[in-house]
């Protein structure tokens, strides 16, 4: 039912709809907020970790209750909510074309196996894929075991240009743009189809159980509809121009199939595509992410963070828990969704009172303006 709670968020109608009035850059009361805690008085369940590492990553089993572990002891204030989803690492999209993956401790990585583009037979989705049939797997035991108890989410779908880089290497595939451009772009024609059919999938397994259960991903955003974090961290390698020519079809291709579009936004290196994002209608919300190793608080993006209101879009922040109410303070609450962590319950709590009443501060400041 969709105004049912969830066992481990009992307000989560509520939730919902301030998800839905954050898409519609609409305020219900303060600002969206996803806050998340230790749940006072409920330890973490242990779970008996797999004595190989590529195990912590592929048995479903294994994955699934340690999410469930940790979501049993985490209070989801405000808009956050428990979410699993299949989590093989950002190349799976890459794997499931026929890269080989390797796993570390906290990411995987594809081993690229195109040679040349001019050659390399077309790309599909082979349906015995094992990678493939894993991710549906994943899938399919988190929806039988998750009932009105958590939601369960889309993996890291990097298609397009990203999925080329992969395939091939970034550093090849950016030499490639100038040597055979031709079949880059038959090759970026030839995912976009695959990538919809990969979204479908596992999204066919959630909704059989539910239909109105809406969509999520990675980026814990509520959608009724389908909705997805679409995303080239490729284009910070290349111009302004090349992200127009070989990068922005794909991403509009997949952003008018779907009904709710964030971009995620990687890096200083990638701001410099903004005015071209801008110009697809559909990208209702940005997420930016300094980058990695970039350190600094996310008060130091302000300007960049305003341009991005002043063009319409909505914002999607992940912050320190000290950040939360200045950043109210500096930007507009309409469209602004900001994700944190407290140290405890009480501390979540004590923020999403401060939030909502920063927010009714701010919006009287700016009627009598």
């Amino acid at each position: 039912m969709p105004d049912a709670p969830l066992e481990l968020k009992p307000d989560w109608p509520e939730a919902r709809r301030r998800h839905q009035a954050w898409w519609n850059h609409e305020v219900l009361g303060r600002v969206a907020l996803q806050v998340t805690a230790p749940r006072d008085g409920v330890p973490r369940p242990a779970v008996a970790e797999p004595a190989y590492l590529q195990r912590r990553w592929t048995d479903p089993e294994y994955a699934v209750v340690a999410a469930e572990a940790r979501m049993a002891a985490t209070y989801y204030g405000g808009e956050a909510f428990p979410l699993y989803w299949p989590n093989l690492g950002p190349d799976v999209f890459a794997a499931y074309l026929g890269c080989p993956l390797e796993f570390g401790e906290r990411t995987s990585w594809s081993v690229p196996i195109v040679d040349d583009w001019r050659t390399h037979p077309p790309l599909r989705l082979d349906p015995d894929n094992s990678w493939w049939r894993l991710t549906l797997a994943m899938t399919h035991l988190a929806v039988e075991r998750s009932q009105g108890r958590y939601l369960v989410g889309l993996t890291d779908l990097h298609g397009g240009v990203d999925a080329l880089a992969a395939l091939r290497d970034p550093q090849r595939l950016c030499l490639d743009l100038y040597d055979c451009p031709d079949a880059v772009r038959r090759a970026v024609q030839q995912i976009i189809p695959i990538w919809v059919q990969v979204y479908d999938g596992p999204l066919e397994i959630v909704r059989r159980a539910d239909p109105d259960n809406g969509t999520s991903t990675w980026l814990p955003a509520w959608s009724p509809g389908r909705c997805y974090p679409i995303s080239c961290d490729f284009a910070a390698l290349v111009s302004p121009a090349m992200f127009r020519e070989f990068i922005l079809p794909h991403l509009v291709a997949e952003a008018e199939w779907l009904d709710h579009v964030i971009y995620h936004l990687d890096g200083p290196d990638a701001i410099r595509h903004l005015d071209a994002l801008f110009e697809v209608p559909q990208v209702r919300a940005i997420q930016w992410v300094p980058g990695a190793g970039r350190g600094g608080s996310m008060l130091s993006w302000v300007p960049l963070l305003r341009r991005i209101q002043a063009a319409g879009r909505g914002l999607h922040l992940s912050v320190a828990a000290g950040e939360v109410l200045p950043l109210v303070r500096e930007l507009a609450p309409e469209g602004l969704m900001l994700a944190t962590t407290c140290r405890t319950e009480t501390e979540a709590r004590a923020l999403l009172g401060a939030a909502a009443h920063e927010t009714r501060r701010r919006e009287g400041t700016a009627t009598r303006t």
